[in-house]
């Protein structure tokens, strides 16, 4: 269960974005991100919300675990991106996707935070 997990509070996005609103645009966006990253997406669920409000998405990996939520009402967005290392070292893939979604939200400013889960960090690469 050892693995890395990265969460990033974005402020300052711009609404206009499509991936603000639309859930299918941030699908796009997200699929293609963890493709990219080398991950594996096993299954996925998006939902937009009443009224012009955000889009929250998941994209379960293989590996664990992609959440987005979106509130354009107030230009944020938070990302969730935790990879297990089981059988291998996917910490620079979740930090990969992690980075391109930032990217892409265009933040002002952002908040970050790394915590890895089932024991202390790895000194070392894992072994497979």
């Amino acid at each position: 269960m050892q693995g890395l997990h990265l969460t990033a509070d974005l402020h300052g996005c711009p609404r206009g974005l499509p991936f603000m609103t639309d859930p299918a645009a941030l699908r796009a966006l997200c699929v293609q991100a963890v493709t990219q990253a080398g991950l594996t997406a096993v299954g996925e669920l998006f939902h937009r919300y009443d009224a012009g409000g955000g889009v929250t998405g998941v994209v379960l990996l293989a590996e664990s675990h992609l959440a987005v939520h979106t509130w354009p009402e107030i230009d944020a967005v938070t990302l969730d991106v935790y990879v297990c290392n089981y059988g291998r070292d996917n910490s620079e893939r979740a930090r990969s996707l992690a980075i391109a979604l930032e990217q892409a939200f265009e933040p002002a400013r952002a908040s970050r935070q790394q915590l890895w889960r089932g024991g202390a960090e790895p000194t070392s690469p894992m072994r497979t």
